[in-house]
């Protein structure tokens, strides 16, 4: 599996998970896919992807989107 693929699996499995979180346990639970969804886009313009490096330091292959 490639970096692309894992770090779109985390974002989409963290906006899920706070989803679900908002909607048992209590609406503040949106800011997580507020925070997710900000740093999706700030990744689009900066190249930078915390979860993209932290993939990389974990030995996954590189992906065309985060090289």
């Amino acid at each position: 599996m490639n970096i692309d693929k894992i770090v779109f699996i985390m974002a989409g499995s963290m906006v899920l998970i706070s989803l679900l979180l908002s909607r048992l346990h209590s609406p503040y639970w949106l800011w997580l896919t507020a925070f997710v969804g900000a740093n999706m886009i700030q990744a689009a313009f900066t190249g930078v992807c915390p979860a993209a490096k932290i993939a990389k330091a974990l030995g996954a292959k590189t992906g065309r989107a985060f090289d």
